[in-house]
């Protein structure tokens, strides 16, 4: 089990439960169509977006298998994105992790350093065996960060599933606990 009830800093980050405080914050992103684009929402409206927030703010504990961990990417008291981890399969320990990031924060760095901390959280916290990550084959920066992050593409699913009106496709990458305490010890 891992529930977050204070911050966890980064070298550069604050990765924190989200607050009442932070639906500016969170609507000045997740409005734009170009963060919407690969996820399965649409750009968030105020009103979706309150929604959601009230979503997020009970989403801080992992207890039970399909629980999902969300938290707040903050840098410099703004939130400029988000992470999660989802615990798929408690008798298999295996757990799914995901990132969004605000377009104007892209290319520095800090999806990495966020998305790393959540693996850390799943790998020695919850103990889990297996971590995957997916995105869309046209989303280049997800694929290149999850690569950087160590994991390997297990999967490339062709026009697998309708999405956003298209056929879509998917890529999966995944982490063993064993490569991920491989990566930790390499200098």
């Amino acid at each position: 089990m891992i529930e977050i009830s204070e911050p966890i800093t980064t070298e550069r980050l604050v990765l924190r439960p989200y607050t009442a405080g932070d639906e500016a914050d969170m609507l000045e992103f997740e409005s734009r169509p170009d963060v919407a684009r690969y996820l399965f929402n649409e750009p968030r409206t105020p009103e979706d977006n309150a929604k959601e927030l009230a979503v997020r703010q009970g989403q801080t504990a992992l207890r039970k298998e399909g629980d999902t961990l969300l938290l707040a990417v903050e840098l410099e008291g703004k939130v400029i994105g988000y992470v999660l981890l989802i615990w798929l399969s408690e008798q298999n320990r295996q757990g799914e992790f995901g990132y969004v990031m605000h377009p104007e924060f892209h290319g520095r760095g800090y999806a990495t350093e966020a998305a790393r901390e959540m693996l850390r959280l799943g790998f020695e916290q919850l103990d889990l065996h297996r971590i995957i990550g997916r995105c869309d084959p046209r989303n280049a920066s997800s694929a290149k960060l999850m690569s950087r992050l160590g994991m390997r593409q297990e999967a490339h699913f062709v026009e697998s599933e309708i999405f956003k009106g298209e056929w879509g496709g998917e890529l999966h990458y995944a982490m063993l606990a064993r490569e991920w305490n491989a990566e930790q010890s390499t200098p």
